[in-house]
């Protein structure tokens, strides 16, 4: 071969070998693409059926999404409106929560019109929140059903909406308690600016005018009452008012000089002195100073006349008329010497205060006896108003076991056996001490017949059934081992704890007894080919049961049991109807729906959560108004059993 054959093959190889280089690179490059692009590869892998799952409302029929507009559409509305009402409370936090309402100028009633805007909101807020998040969950449900929709976004969504199905009291992050604490506030410094004692003038002088609350700081006083009552704070109320006078009734008296009242002199001519002044202080105290006290409590409380008159009574009490009447008793009772009361009440002035003690003495009689004699009368005539709206205890009948054991025991008793004996024999007939127990039997038995007229009046028969359960259990165990209770017998008390226990029973039966058979195994069979068969079966039945005891649950979370021993033994007795059945049923067939990634739309609660749920059932709520109201209050009876001692020790 010549020398150009030679340089041509050497060019030949040398392009070869170039080329097989460069092969050689790219292969090596492809390999350390490929595996950088691996981890990547695999992310996409894992990204893909979440990426599916977001394009598949996308891929579902036209059809399907068209007709699923005008549902959301109306599921947003409510929302929205609710939302346009939290936007509006938060409006009111700069009005409400500026200092001094109605001081320093400040406008009284603007404000307390801003606050019913808020007490407005609220209740629109409570009765709609709940209602508007049961539709927004209603459209999750149809949107799920249709797949419509991201399963991981919907359930997450789903569990939002159950908070707020059932939405907690602090609707306004506590705004209405910033308010009324403002009132109350507003309430002391209105009382404590106006608290300057009443003084005594001195013999000769002119009366002394009874000490007055301007008529500004009054309207003002008693708008702020009817606000805070309204609002659960009356107690408070009382408390800060009792608290307020109370202070201006002693610092009146404290300047009198009173230490004679609390140790009189047991020789009757040693009393001679302090009789004129006792007079003097006495017609003060009842005749300015707590006359002005009566009024004013009666101007402040308004419409609320009971509460004011054991305001006024609290009042009163600091006024020291014990004292009085206790001085009184033991110039009355001086021994060895004739001045006892004709000497105290000798004169013609005295003339008038003997008649009016008679007076009252005779009003104090036939008030008391109006009372017992009427007190049948009310409980019949109550008989058809309607039943407590919680399935409680009417009020009714609290009121009536604990007046008819006051009046069968040993402080009143006899009291009131001497009081109708003393009414009868003005008109001449007589009354002993069995007509008085056969009275008070009667009085019970006639409420006794209340009971199934009040139950018949409930459209729902498991709302009787807590109703009856209730009240017999009452009657049991406020009248067991008390004078009344006695009379009554064993047998008539066991009767009572029998009906309980039966009503209890049905209760029970009707009510949560009905939700287990929902989770019953007919079908479920768990071999391979009906496993798919037995996982829809499971579904259908834990949403049948969720859709049962959300709305037995909601419909019961507003009903009571009072007695404390009988609501713990309830709520045991209905989680173990519940709750042993549905955690078998979750062991057994829970896994089939966790299976598809979407089992918190099935199963709705964990054994534990609905354990607690059952447990803080029918917890019992302050009332705002009684449903079954009396005429009189026990109150009365007892105030006129004390005027009728302390008036017959007046005038022995």
């Amino acid at each position: 071969m010549d020398q150009g054959g030679e340089d041509r093959v050497a060019a030949s190889l040398a392009a070869a070998r170039r080329t097989l280089r460069a092969g050689v690179e790219k292969s090596r490059a492809l390999g350390h693409a490929l595996a950088r692009a691996g981890p990547r590869l695999e992310e996409i892998q894992v990204a893909l059926p979440a990426l599916e799952a977001a394009v598949r409302p996308i891929r579902a029929p036209h059809g399907e999404l068209a007709a699923a507009g005008p549902h959301i559409d109306r599921a947003v509305g409510p929302a929205a409106a609710v939302l346009k009402v939290f936007d509006a409370v938060h409006g009111l936090e700069r009005p409400l929560l500026a200092p001094g309402p109605g001081g320093g100028g400040g406008d009284l009633p603007g404000y307390l019109a801003v606050l019913a805007q808020l007490e407005d909101a609220r209740r629109f807020l409570a009765d709609n929140c709940g209602l508007a998040a049961q539709w927004l969950a209603d459209i999750v449900e149809y949107l799920g059903d249709r797949d419509l929709a991201d399963p991981r976004f919907l359930a997450d969504l789903g569990v939002t909406l159950e908070g707020l199905k059932a939405p907690s009291g602090d609707l306004d992050g506590g705004l209405l308690a910033a308010a009324l604490d403002i009132l109350e506030a507003e309430f002391r410094r209105l009382l404590a600016d106006h608290s300057g004692p009443l003084t005594m003038p001195k013999p000769g002088a002119a009366a002394a005018a009874p000490a007055r609350v301007p008529a500004a700081a009054v309207k003002k006083l008693s708008l702020i009452l009817d606000r805070l009552v309204a609002n659960g704070r009356q107690d408070r109320c009382v408390a800060t008012y009792i608290d307020a006078r109370g202070s201006v009734v002693s610092a009146s008296l404290g300047a009198l000089g009173l230490d004679y009242l609390r140790d009189p002199a047991q020789d009757a001519q040693a009393l001679g002195p302090a009789l004129e002044m006792w007079g003097r202080h006495l017609e003060f105290v009842v005749r300015r100073l707590l006359e002005s006290e009566r009024q004013l409590c009666a101007k402040v409380f308004g419409q609320h006349k009971d509460v004011a008159s054991a305001c006024f009574a609290e009042v009163a009490s600091q006024a020291g008329v014990l004292d009085f009447l206790r001085f009184g008793r033991a110039v009355a009772d001086a021994k060895k010497d004739p001045i006892k009361l004709q000497r105290l009440f000798g004169g013609k002035a005295c003339a008038e205060i003997q008649s009016q003690t008679r007076d009252l003495v005779k009003l104090l009689i036939d008030g008391a006896v109006e009372i017992f004699e009427e007190l049948i009368v009310q409980v019949e005539l109550q008989r058809h108003m309607p039943p407590p709206s919680d399935a409680g205890v009417p009020r009714l009948v609290t009121f009536v076991v604990e007046y008819c054991n006051r009046l069968l025991g040993d402080q009143y008793r006899l009291v009131l056996g001497q009081v109708v004996t003393i009414h009868r024999s003005w008109r001449k007939e007589v009354f002993n001490d069995r007509m008085l127990v056969d009275a008070v039997l009667n009085i019970v038995k006639a409420l006794e017949a209340n009971f199934d007229v009040w139950s018949k009046a409930y459209d729902n028969a498991i709302m009787a059934y807590l109703f009856m359960m209730n009240t017999h259990w009452h009657f049991f165990r406020h009248l067991k081992a008390t004078k009344l209770g006695e009379i009554l017998g064993d047998v008539w008390l066991r009767e009572h704890e029998q009906y309980k226990e039966y009503y209890l029973s049905m209760f029970i039966r009707e009510s949560w007894g009905a939700l287990a058979p929902l989770l019953n195994r007919e079908g479920l069979i768990l071999f391979s080919k009906g496993r798919a068969t037995a996982r829809d079966l499971v579904k259908q039945r834990l949403k049948t049961f969720n859709s049962s005891f959300d709305e037995m649950y909601c419909r019961q979370s507003s009903w009571v049991i009072p007695d404390k021993d009988l609501r713990e033994k309830t709520c045991n007795l209905v989680v173990q109807t519940i709750v042993p059945t549905y955690r078998s049923y979750l062991q057994n067939y829970g896994p089939l729906v966790d299976q598809e990634g979407n089992g918190g739309r099935y199963v709705r609660f964990t054994v534990d959560g609905m354990e607690k749920m059952l447990g803080a059932l029918y917890m019992p709520r302050p009332r705002r108004a009684a449903s079954i109201q009396t005429r009189h209050s026990s109150d009365k009876i007892t105030s006129a059993m004390t005027g009728l001692h302390r008036s017959a020790s007046a005038v022995k």
